[in-house]
């Protein structure tokens, strides 16, 4: 062999392993950017993480300590209450004897107020808290709220904890609603709608109405006769009827219907409508005031009712 083939068979020999190198390096950038493209797969996919993450996924989820959860269950705690004073039960105190023997002095009741919300609108006989309509509270004494005492009771009572010390709500038992004529003769009993009431609540040695006689009054519509179960020791619409108001109560002045005595425990209660009530008839009105918004309505669904199925039948015709 010549020397010029042997240098030609060198160079091609180099050459072919300077290919071999050089596809060996294609090939492991190849495997290398094959893998790359697996590990970013798997890792978009979430089916591989690193041992850190796998390691923060086991790690149990730290709790907060009791003094740090505190604040917020007092607030829960508080805005619950607040909303359950709002719309649906509040607690009053009893602050006079007119409603003895019913009701003591310091006795809390509770009342609902939730279903006037409904449209429901007192009935005779059940008792009710409402605000004043005007001159009812003059003269009597409110609690000052001056001392650290005071100022805890109004914090409470403004979240429904505990009963205000000073609001402008009296409690008495509705005689008659709007349509109803009241009988309150001298040496008699109480009459509605020419029915004697019979009223085993009155306190013991009350008379019906001696002390406040007012003759025959027809409750105007949207209006209460109210009067205290301790008639001699009571100002209800009796004492107030010759001033402003005649003493009738607005419906509107309801707070609402307190239906249970809830403390002192020794005075648990429940304060039902006497049976007496259930035989008085409907006043001049017709039927009870707290009725009569269903009526007009039920009259219009009657009316519309078959416009809108003749109308809806003769479109389908006209479509046919």
């Amino acid at each position: 062999m010549s020397v010029q083939q042997s240098a030609e068979s060198g160079e091609s020999g180099g050459a072919a392993e300077r290919g071999g190198a050089e596809d060996g390096r294609a090939g492991a950038t190849a495997t290398a950017g094959t893998e790359a493209a697996r590990s970013a797969a798997g890792t978009a996919s979430g089916t591989s993480a690193g041992p850190a993450e796998e390691s923060q996924a086991k790690r149990p989820r730290k709790k907060r300590p009791f003094w740090q959860e505190l604040p917020i269950l007092l607030v829960i705690a508080l805005l619950l209450s607040l909303g359950i004073k709002t719309f649906f039960v509040q607690a009053f105190s009893i602050p006079s004897g007119s409603m003895e023997r019913t009701l003591a002095i310091g006795d809390r009741v509770l009342v609902d107020k939730l279903t006037p919300w409904f449209g429901a609108e007192p009935e005779r006989g059940e008792v009710v808290v409402f605000r004043d309509p005007g001159g009812w509270l003059e003269g009597t004494p409110t609690t000052s709220g001056d001392d650290v005492m005071g100022t805890v009771q109004k914090v409470l009572s403004t979240v429904g904890l505990m009963p205000s010390a000073d609001e402008k709500d009296l409690i008495k038992r509705v005689i008659a609603v709007g349509g109803d004529t009241v009988q309150c003769e001298a040496g008699g009993p109480v009459k509605v709608n020419g029915v004697a009431l019979d009223e085993p609540y009155l306190f013991p040695g009350s008379t019906p109405c001696d002390n406040d006689p007012v003759g025959s009054v027809t409750v105007p519509k949207g209006k209460l006769w109210v009067m205290g179960d301790h008639r001699n020791n009571s100002r209800d619409s009796r004492w107030h009827h010759n001033e402003t108001g005649d003493g009738f109560v607005p419906v509107d002045n309801v707070v609402g219907r307190a239906f249970v005595v809830a403390w002192p425990l020794s005075d648990w209660s429940t304060l039902p409508v006497p049976d007496t009530f259930d035989k008085v008839p409907a006043g001049a009105a017709g039927a009870p005031i707290w009725n009569a918004p269903e009526a007009p309505g039920a009259l219009a669904l009657a009316g519309v009712v078959p416009v809108a199925l003749w109308r809806r039948r003769r479109s389908a015709r006209k479509g046919r």
